[in-house]
């Protein structure tokens, strides 16, 4: 049996996230589909993570394992030619049977992105938020997530898990604008809340930037937003900001 890592990216919006769901189409659906079909036999992915409903990936990596022998390069034109539009897949590789694609992996980064304004191009992809935040308090909370800490505030109520530690390595917010980017309106302000970890909680990341505006927006203060991350639950922490703005970025091994 030979393991192979499949890469891909899909845009999240038509999909009831990565997982295969009982009410709706999943990514890891259409993926299993396109590679039984073209494999002629019952092809079943695990993926480095679980994006939830709407929440997109500019870079997946899955696994699946075979006894058929193909060239790589021909499976991903037949694959991407059976996917539909909004997944693609760019590499598919042969790798020991000990890679794991979930738990192996070193390293996760999400992107989050915000627009304070209307905009039009940028709705499917960025969070509007139509107050003012001070980023530079944003900021300074966020570096307080950084390190191996129980991140159970901002886990989502009933997950099932073993454990609630994460280790972050990287939270901070960064403008967003890009001098070749989308025909965005340049008199809103674009920004992008990069997190990187070891592994996250189910939905913690919406749920982080749901309590950071609170702190942006001066409706928690640095040491209330401390307190939650030390001992607080779930309901203490804010919101959980909407799918549509989140991207699971990079995964590393």
């Amino acid at each position: 049996m030979q393991r192979y890592f499949i890469t891909l990216s899909y845009d999240g919006t038509a999909y009831h996230g990565w997982q295969i769901q009982p009410n709706g189409i999943s990514v890891q659906e259409v993926l299993e589909h396109s590679l039984s079909t073209i494999l002629r036999e019952t092809i079943a992915v695990t993926g480095a993570g679980r994006t939830d409903a709407g929440v997109h990936a500019r870079m997946m990596v899955a696994h699946f394992d075979t006894e058929q022998s193909f060239d790589c390069e021909q499976l991903v034109y037949k694959v991407n030619r059976l996917l539909p539009r909004d997944v693609s897949v760019s590499k598919i590789e042969p790798v020991t049977e000990d890679l794991h694609a979930r738990f192996s992996a070193a390293s996760r980064t999400y992107h989050y992105y915000v627009h304070t304004g209307k905009q039009p191009f940028s709705r499917q992809y960025s969070c509007e938020l139509r107050y003012a935040l001070d980023f530079d308090k944003i900021n300074e909370a966020a570096a307080y997530l950084i390190g191996e800490k129980d991140f159970k505030c901002f886990c989502k109520t009933g997950a099932d898990v073993k454990t609630t530690i994460c280790n972050l390595t990287e939270a901070r917010w960064v403008p967003a604008n890009e001098e070749f980017a989308l025909p965005i309106d340049n008199t809103v302000t674009n920004w992008c809340f990069v997190i990187t970890a070891n592994r996250f909680l189910r939905n913690m990341v919406r749920a982080v930037v749901g309590t950071l505006v609170e702190v942006g927006r001066g409706r928690l203060s640095l040491d209330d937003f401390k307190k939650i991350v030390d001992g607080g639950t779930r309901s203490d922490a804010g919101e959980s900001m909407p799918g549509n703005a989140l991207f699971l970025w990079e995964v590393k091994y």
